[in-house]
């Protein structure tokens, strides 16, 4: 089974990103840089299988037209986000689908809520201090990662209490997965700063060196805290810290704590902390259990013929041709799509088995490739394909046999003429 070998929390100020490139010999503040040796060298000592990234985004790939409290990533890869000003020059990183799928699963199971990305850039709430934890020999990133992005920014956001709860949730998600592979668990964001109003600038050095205990050896406490009161210790965009919590509730009560550290360069106080746990995680019949749980919903769906759930593994193996597909909803983009259906699949870099099933309308072939109906129903409205139509041809039936089945014998499809 998987293991959780330790958790990290580090503060995510794009300032750690501003010094990591320009270097000490180019001006940056050294002692910043050399703070981060030590869990530099912690994680190349442990050299976790995985990490599981607790992050926010700063309003660069995620927005207000949707805006979720815990998005999890669910992708291959996660590239780095252009904030405004061009974008880092680091390689994307690689993601862990088949952990991030059991992760989603067992979330869910435990009532989180969740949220899936992929396809999205990353800004400097993930890659800042991402590219001073980890060496990149021959420009490769050395561990693959599950990232969790939290919706700190518009209010109502997460409690303290559910942050540590979902930390909690994340341990058993990962030790029930069924895998051999030690995990490490890395939280970002703070320590004390206010970025906007006429308090822009209030930092708390004091409080700072306080919760880096607390959240060490009494983390209940900070659970109970209220934003209002983060806010008034630490400013109210510090009060991110909550997401440290994520980390410490992902570890066992007995953590020792390998390393901290703390400097306050100029609008945020950064921090580093390092624990290890101090138990061996779940019995082996517990996580059983849990894995038993997470079967429940869909337990007997496989007795169900010609029924396929559409999951996180379809959605990211046929990610590219469901995007394909979905761009039906813009005018321009079909138009194009009728007026050169090959030069379309070509600047939408299909393979040639997706390729092949979008050419012969291949409505069942598409359901099995991982397609999800929805997208069926758009290409159909593009080339005059009813949803009738459509199911007929799902079922194997013409579509006269098929509207005999039906009380009334219509076609339709979401095309408004």
């Amino acid at each position: 089974m998987a293991r959780i070998i330790g958790g990290i929390a580090t503060s995510h100020t794009p300032t750690i990103g501003f010094a990591h490139d320009r270097g000490v010999e180019d001006g940056a503040p050294h002692q910043l840089l050399d703070a981060f040796a030590p869990v530099r060298q912690w994680l190349e000592d442990k050299r976790p299988d995985a990490v599981v990234y607790v992050f926010n985004d700063h309003m660069t790939s995620f927005f207000f037209d949707h805006y979720s409290a815990f998005t999890l990533g669910v992708g291959a890869r996660y590239a780095v986000a252009d904030e405004g000003g061009g974008a880092r020059r680091l390689p994307p990183v690689p993601g862990e689908p088949a952990l991030a799928r059991h992760m989603a699963s067992s979330l869910v199971t435990d009532e989180f809520d969740m949220a899936f990305f992929q396809d999205k850039p990353l800004d400097h709430g993930f890659f800042s201090p991402m590219s001073v934890l980890f060496d990149r020999p021959g420009d490769a990133w050395p561990v693959p990662v599950v990232p969790l992005q939290i919706g700190v920014l518009q209010f109502p956001i997460p409690t303290a209490a559910r942050c540590y709860k979902l930390g909690q949730a994340i341990r058993r998600a990962v030790e029930s997965y069924p895998q051999d592979m030690s995990v490490a668990v890395i939280s970002t964001g703070g320590l004390s700063h206010q970025v906007h109003g006429e308090r822009a600038g209030f930092n708390n050095p004091e409080w700072d060196r306080r919760f880096l205990d607390a959240v060490t050896s009494d983390p209940q406490a900070l659970a109970g805290m209220t934003h209002a009161e983060y806010a008034t210790l630490g400013g109210l965009e510090g009060a991110e810290v909550i997401m440290w919590l994520v980390m410490r509730g992902a570890l066992s009560a007995d953590v020792r704590r390998v390393y901290s550290s703390y400097d306050l360069p100029s609008m945020t106080g950064v921090a580093t902390l390092v624990l290890e746990n101090g138990d061996i995680g779940l019995q082996s019949a517990a996580a059983e259990r849990h894995r038993a749980r997470m079967a429940e919903q869909l337990a007997g769906i496989e007795r169900l013929p010609g029924t396929y759930p559409y999951d996180i593994a379809a959605g990211v193996k046929a990610y590219r041709l469901n995007k394909f597909l979905h761009g039906m909803v813009d005018r321009e983009y079909r138009e194009r799509f009728l007026a050169d259906e090959e030069a379309a699949f070509e600047a939408a870099a299909l393979t040639e088995e997706e390729r092949d099933l979008v050419r012969r309308r291949d409505w069942s072939g598409l359901i099995h490739y991982g397609v999800i109906f929805f997208m069926l129903e758009k290409l159909g409205a593009v080339v005059g394909v009813s949803n009738p139509e459509i199911y007929a041809a799902m079922r194997g039936e013409s579509l006269e046999a098929f509207l005999a089945s039906r009380n009334t014998p219509l076609l339709y499809s979401v095309r408004p003429d």
